[in-house]
């Protein structure tokens, strides 16, 4: 595997990690919302569950593929970082 293979793959999953992250922020944005409907709409039974429930578990999916959290900002030094955890640390610096 090439270096730029090499980034291209750690710069993917620095991606899917940043994604998980915001995934949670529509998740709850959109939950608050769904129950702040149901509260105005005379608080019976409590529907806004199914869909709460339904993202959480598309919530754990996203956060399996991207092997976790990883809430940053996607630079030089954390995909040398990435990859060289996935080299088990024989990367050359650039």
């Amino acid at each position: 595997m090439t270096d730029d293979e090499l980034r291209r793959q750690a710069r993917k999953r620095l991606e899917a990690k940043l994604g998980f992250w915001q995934y949670l922020g529509v998740w709850a944005a959109v939950s608050l919302l769904l129950v702040g409907i149901w509260l105005f709409s005379g608080a019976g039974y409590f529907w806004p569950l199914w869909p709460i429930f339904g993202m959480g578990i598309a919530a754990a999916f996203i956060f399996f593929a991207a092997y976790g959290p990883g809430r940053s900002y996607i630079t030089e030094d954390r995909i040398q970082e990435e990859m060289r955890r996935m080299t088990g640390g024989t990367t050359r610096p650039r």
